[in-house]
């Protein structure tokens, strides 16, 4: 089987790398269920006291789903797709122990709402992160909770509706990024904050965690059911999938 999931401890802290550099990282199920695997062992080792989120390789931390996998979904398996999306989702915001991205490039799509699910987020000027899924003809939906929350409705509308990709600068401004560090200290840099909180109590640390749930929780619920809706919508209509077989039409001619 392949490991598109790497785990490596530290002391008290986790790091967890997806490990699909050849794809950019991109999401497929298997890889969903590794780290979801990976997130529940987490949780089960007392030992473990904060957890990294990594990409392996140094062009992206992730590229989002992988269009080869869904180009093929009719509206049933989007049901299904959204299904997977809400366990992982959990995972991170059900942990009781704090989650640091470690943004070592591209995070797109649903790669940047899990990073947006994570508590902190540290990046290099070459960092770039956005929500592009308007160009694959995939409606956002828990992008827009994610977003909202922490770059409010104007920025959210602006990045859903063009799919643009915000560089560093644009990203650390807006809160996104929490610390902004040379490329190849982004690991280093990561590393010593996640030492840092792992000092905390752990129990004041679960209970912050457990109450931002808490105060997020209507509008999590509410997206993950709009989020079959829509998806149901939008490939019964069969865009998402001519647009995906378009983009690798043109790849394909490049």
């Amino acid at each position: 089987m392949d490991n598109f999931i790497l785990t490596e401890k530290s002391g008290n802290v986790l790091t967890i790398t997806l490990n699909r550099p050849e794809k950019l990282n991109a999401w497929n199920a298997p890889m969903r269920d590794m780290l979801i695997e990976a997130f529940a062992a987490a949780e089960a080792d007392d030992d473990v006291r904060v957890i990294i989120l990594t990409g392996a390789g140094d062009r992206a931390f992730g590229a989002g789903q992988d269009l080869s996998e869904s180009k093929s979904f009719d509206a049933d398996r989007a049901e299904v797709w959204m299904g997977e999306w809400k366990k992982l989702y959990a995972c991170l915001r059900d942990s009781s122990k704090p989650i640091i991205a470690a943004l070592n490039g591209v995070a797109a799509g649903s790669a940047f709402q899990v990073a947006l699910l994570c508590d902190l987020r540290v990046g290099h000027p070459g960092v770039r992160m956005g929500q592009p899924e308007i160009l694959s003809g995939i409606p956002t939906v828990t992008g827009n909770w994610i977003m909202r929350g922490m770059i409010g409705i104007a920025r959210t509308i602006d990045l859903t509706f063009t799919g643009r990709m915000l560089d560093a600068s644009e990203a650390y401004d807006w809160g996104l990024i929490s610390r902004l560090v040379d490329e190849d200290q982004v690991m280093a840099a990561s590393m010593e904050l996640a030492r840092d909180l792992a000092t905390r109590p752990p129990v004041a640390m679960r209970l912050n965690r457990q109450r931002i749930r808490e105060i997020t929780q209507e509008g999590y619920d509410d997206a993950m059911q709009a989020g079959i809706r829509f998806q149901l919508e939008a490939y019964g209509t069969g865009e998402p999938q001519r647009m995906m077989e378009e983009f690798f039409a043109k790849r394909a001619k490049a």
